[in-house]
């Protein structure tokens, strides 16, 4: 069967996302001019492979990812889409303890249903996840799914730990080599990191964020119920169906992580759930709705 091209992107590369200093990318060269040789300097001073990333080193990681992906996976040529997925992202942002990260939040032209994060405050969304929510309380429980993924160095911890367990030696020579290998180096990098996005993330830390997600988009003034309703309508999609293969490959099954939000939603959050859904302004802004 013929798979989407995120699907077979992301078989090989890392997932990510993108724009440029807390405005959604509307154009492909806002990332692909990225210099990866003066970002692969963020690396220079590291001699520890399983030591915590700096914030620059976190950063630069997110913009070698997302570079890879943009140039692949097209940007979604809808100036107004990817402004309104940038603003609602970056209010979601701001409710968190990461506020200064440079959050970057863009729609990939992609038929596929799926939503990435990448280290350093990059999330993607697909078109074809876009046009399957019905409102924005839904895409912005996704967002916060993601971003929450960003607070809580989801990703980073993972690449860590596979540094120290698999090939501690080599990741930290090839983080050594920097001022050399420039580059080169945060390519390789970036690679180091592919078996953990093309897997998935363990099912404990899904479940983490789905659980921060609610509360993010709760803050941020949506029903907290948005992140379950978006996965009720993933969870009727045919498991069979390309678009959706690469979701249930990294993420645990649908009806078990809307059991455990079940847990977490009791009354203490029945206040939320008369907050907006803003299904009028979602489908003014979102093409095909």
């Amino acid at each position: 069967m013929m798979r989407t091209k995120l699907a077979a992107l992301l078989g090989a590369v890392a997932c990510a996302a993108c724009t440029s200093t807390g405005m959604p990318i509307t154009n492909l060269r806002d990332l692909q001019s990225i210099d990866l040789g003066s970002t692969a300097k963020q690396f220079s001073k590291v001699n520890e492979a399983t030591r915590d990333f700096t914030q620059p080193e976190e950063i630069a990681l997110g913009q070698g990812i997302a570079s890879n992906v943009l140039g692949t996976a097209p940007l979604l040529q809808d100036r107004k889409a990817q402004r309104y997925v940038g603003s609602v992202g970056r209010w979601l942002a701001m409710q968190t303890e990461r506020q200064d990260l440079p959050w970057h939040f863009a729609v990939l032209d992609d038929k596929g249903l799926n939503a990435f994060a990448a280290p350093g405050g990059y999330i993607f969304i697909t078109k074809g996840l876009l046009l399957s929510l019905k409102n924005e309380a839904e895409l912005a429980g996704i967002l916060a799914h993601e971003i929450a993924h960003v607070v809580r160095k989801h990703q980073l911890n993972a690449i860590r730990k596979a540094a120290s367990q698999s090939h501690a030696t080599e990741f930290a020579g090839m983080m050594l080599t920097a001022k050399s290998q420039n580059g080169a180096l945060l390519s390789k990098v970036v690679a180091g990191g592919i078996d953990i996005f093309a897997k998935g993330l363990d099912k404990e830390e899904e479940y983490e964020a789905d659980r921060m997600g609610v509360v993010i988009a709760a803050r941020a003034g949506y029903d907290v119920y948005g992140l379950p309703a978006a996965l009720q309508t993933l969870q009727a999609v045919n498991p069979d169906s390309d678009a959706i293969a690469l979701m249930f490959k990294t993420h645990p099954s649908f009806t078990s992580r809307l059991e455990r939000l079940d847990r977490v939603l009791t009354r203490s959050f029945d206040r939320f759930d008369q907050q907006p859904t803003l299904a009028a302004r979602y489908k003014a802004s979102v093409p095909g709705r």
